[in-house]
């Protein structure tokens, strides 16, 4: 986009500063001049939106994409088209995505890792209670904010693009062929399986510092994920538990009615293996930090019961003298009363 710092967008949106380009859209740091807020702007490749096909698709998929409000997936505020450019305005959410903190950090810690998969399983399972399924999930799609919440981004667009044509398939819907599930590298449709099975890849790269297959021939990758089995994200670091382990290697499952069939099926399991005592006694389970700033929680307030209170005989006996002396007047009002 020519002159960036001064592109009007739609009218509304001032952009301000380009966050960075990829396979399908270059994202822009932007401002709503309507709503006097930051968001990011998603203006997508302009060979993509030359098919009358994607547009209506891409629009039908924004709509269902902005239905979803979770805490873990990026806001869809607006969509639309300027001229020629098709774009998506969402929320500007501060931090790193995944596979930039992967490049720093090499891996995870096993409590890092399970509890950013766990957000992941989340968001993901949100969507697809709502019908949707993201269709490319990886590290790239995955912002990891200050605080360590983890936030999902491209739904709609990831879905638009699967309705382009097959030939086009292997280079733009799944850009990523590192974590695309079996079926989807056989050309099958996707499904929530497939999302899960995304997930254990990005789990075992969190966890392991590599990828379960990688080769730098496509076709080569999609046969690995077709027929080679996964290896053991414990034979490469034996600090994974063994149950983790056997969780991701049954998300990698080339069936998918061998893997967990949602998201929230896998995010309970995760929540399971985090609740196991042997876990529970060893290192918590706190969020990643990508900011060195510390994260403050509310502190935990307890509520004392008091005692129940001793019995006050001094009021006891003033009571009862109260008693006694109203008690006593009683007959010499009614002999009052009988003498009128």
């Amino acid at each position: 986009m020519q002159n960036s710092q001064d592109a009007l967008l739609g009218g509304r949106y001032q952009i301000l500063d380009s966050l960075g380009e990829g396979g399908m859209a270059h994202v822009y740091h932007a401002r709503d001049l309507n709503l006097q807020r930051e968001v990011a702007v998603k203006v997508l490749r302009h060979d993509l939106i030359e098919d009358p096909a994607f547009q209506a698709r891409f629009l039908q998929e924004a709509r269902a994409a902005a239905n979803l409000l979770h805490p873990n997936i990026v806001t869809v505020y607006d969509f639309g088209h300027d001229a020629s450019r098709y774009f998506m305005v969402m929320e500007y959410a501060r931090g790193t995505d995944l596979k930039t903190l992967l490049r720093r950090r090499g891996r995870l810690t096993v409590a890092e890792a399970v509890d950013l998969g766990m957000q992941i399983c989340a968001g993901v399972g949100y969507a697809h209670r709502a019908g949707l399924v993201h269709c490319d999930l990886k590290p790239q799609n995955v912002l990891v904010a200050p605080d360590g919440r983890a936030k999902i981004t491209d739904f709609g667009i990831a879905r638009a693009l699967a309705s382009i044509q097959p030939d086009e398939t292997s280079e733009i819907v799944w850009g990523s062929p590192l974590y695309f599930s079996p079926e989807q590298a056989a050309g099958g449709p996707p499904s929530p399986a497939s999302d899960v099975y995304a997930i254990g890849v990005m789990l075992f790269e969190m966890l392991t510092g590599r990828l379960p297959f990688e080769s730098s021939d496509p076709k080569q990758l999609a046969e690995l994920h077709l027929s080679a089995p996964a290896p053991s994200p414990r034979s490469l670091d034996p600090k994974v538990p063994p149950t983790l382990d056997q969780i991701i290697l049954k998300v990698l499952s080339k069936e998918p009615s061998a893997r967990y069939r949602t998201a929230d099926q896998l995010g309970r399991v995760l929540t399971t293996f985090v609740a196991e005592p042997a876990l529970a006694s060893s290192a918590p389970f706190a969020r990643v930090s990508v900011s060195p700033e510390p994260v403050y929680d509310a502190p935990t307030t307890a509520v004392e019961v008091p005692p129940p209170a001793g019995i006050d005989w001094t009021a006891v006996a003033l009571g009862l003298l109260a008693f006694l002396a109203v008690g006593g007047l009683i007959p010499l009002w009614l002999a009052i009363y009988l003498i009128r």
